[in-house]
């Protein structure tokens, strides 16, 4: 099968912003690249149907936070060390292990992480977030409410940078 120059033209040009977003998703850049690689093999399957419409990102994204949400990856990630842990270990980004705020959003459930990414980081509606995790406006609605209320409650008042 050979390989459409607009998908390579497409990987080239978005897989960055994809994977970007992905990590905001998983919290992990392993389980991102996963994410993205796993997307853009279903993108490319279907890629004759997508390109005909006018927003083939818009699926990757979607697909991305359906495998993001699929209870295949919920599976924890073994990091094997000599020492024994001391207590919990929770992902946290290279630049900022200390950051309040991504400590509090990696102990929040997965559906709840996915909309606030969604709402905050994609700036989607409530509509479109329903759209891309296949659950209702309302569902939408309450998943941000429950995790903004958790966020507040574990952040400092100093530290909140939600609204």
């Amino acid at each position: 099968m050979k390989t459409d120059p607009r998908f390579a033209d497409f990987v080239a040009n978005r897989g960055d912003a994809l994977l970007r977003y992905a990590y905001l998703l998983a919290g992990d850049p392993h389980d991102a690249a996963d994410l993205v690689q796993e997307a853009l093999l279903k993108l490319r399957t279907s890629w004759e149907k997508v390109r005909m419409k006018d927003n083939p990102e818009g699926y990757a994204r979607a697909t991305i936070a359906h495998l993001h949400l699929a209870a295949h990856r919920l599976r924890r990630r073994e990091r094997p060390s000599w020492d024994l842990p001391e207590a919990a270990y929770h992902d946290v980004p290279e630049s900022g292990p200390d950051d309040p705020l991504w400590l509090a959003l990696a102990d929040l459930p997965r559906k709840q992480r996915a909309v606030l990414v969604l709402r905050y980081y994609e700036q989607l509606t409530d509509a479109e977030i329903a759209s891309v995790l296949g659950i209702s406006r309302g569902t939408v609605r309450s998943q941000a409410s429950r995790a903004l209320d958790k966020l507040r409650s574990v952040l400092p008042a100093a530290d909140r940078s939600i609204p």
